[in-house]
């Protein structure tokens, strides 16, 4: 298999919905094209911030493969498999490879959650076969997943049995974890830091690319950070990642996440509707809130 390397910002797509929680399909093209103007690298498909556990299969599907058309061979697509199912997983990851996505990526099952890197290997593995011909990236994320194992030996026994893997989407901030991850094996696998919040340490840790929620509206701001560290330019970058971090926090709280971050990509221009329960969306008097917060912050200038 060619190698597959992704550098630069890739968002973490969102689904876009009807006010009643059903797909809107035909909002995600104006989505792609939003973010292909704004040169980002890649796009990850039906991840966290897609909603993709309260979404079933078949929607799953339709949302990939909307996605993957819309694209149109622009910018490369890594379609989210995970599944608590590994049987569902593995018809998500072949469907995959059929519709045209350049690369899967998955979670660990996460109610019958896996207690030994072996046992974890050996889940990835069998998904990742179901796309031989795609690239397959292990998703770590142990605040949600509550699968927090040795990601350094999942490397090495994944090497040995996952032929297609090309690395992991580690969103967790353990920084010394992440930077022997990036440096095993003299560097061999590509390492996709998620914390957005945290990009600048993400980098000075041996990130090669990001993968984020907030790539979706603020791509300008996180490409300046990448800009200003690979240029030398510590106290720019800290001050640009301060504004990240102030908007978080504010999020964190004072509303809801992932319902404000939806909300935002609507700030940004491109309405992608409200989050499906068990989220809940903002109201009308938040969402008006949010806006003056992100006004005050001085984040609104980034949203374009």
């Amino acid at each position: 298999m060619e190698r597959f390397w992704i550098t630069g910002l890739v968002p973490a797509t969102f689904t876009p919905m009807h006010d009643d929680g059903s797909l809107h399909l035909s909002q995600v093209g104006p989505m792609v094209d939003h973010l292909v103007a704004r040169k980002v690298s890649a796009l990850f498909v039906c991840g966290s911030t897609g909603e993709s556990v309260s979404m079933t299969s078949a929607e799953r599907q339709a949302t990939l493969e909307a996605f993957c058309a819309a694209a149109a061979g622009r910018i490369p697509i890594i379609a989210h498999v995970g599944h608590t199912s590994l049987a569902d997983a593995r018809a998500l990851a072949e469907h995959a490879q059929q519709v045209g996505a350049d690369a899967i990526a998955a979670l660990p099952p996460f109610y019958f959650k896996p207690a030994t890197v072996s046992a974890l290997v050996a889940c990835m593995a069998e998904i990742a076969a179901a796309a031989p011909d795609l690239p397959f990236y292990y998703y770590h994320i142990p605040g949600l997943t509550g699968v927090n194992l040795d990601m350094v030996e999942f490397l090495r026994q994944g090497a040995a049995r996952i032929p297609n893997l090309a690395g992991i989407k580690y969103s967790a901030p353990t920084l010394y974890e992440f930077q022997a991850c990036a440096n095993y094996a003299e560097g061999r696998f590509n390492l996709l830091f998620g914390v957005d919040e945290m990009l600048v340490s993400g980098l000075a840790a041996g990130a090669h690319g990001a993968v984020g929620s907030t790539y979706n509206f603020a791509a300008p701001l996180y490409q300046e950070i990448i800009r200003a560290f690979e240029a030398g330019e510590t106290a720019a970058a800290q001050q640009l990642q301060l504004l990240s971090a102030q908007m978080v926090l504010k999020l964190v709280g004072s509303y809801r996440p992932l319902p404000s971050l939806k909300a935002m990509m609507g700030f940004a221009g491109v309405e992608c509707g409200p989050v499906r329960l068990p989220h809940v969306a903002l109201t009308r008097a938040e969402r008006t809130a949010l806006h003056a917060d992100l006004a005050e912050l001085g984040f609104l200038e980034w949203l374009r």
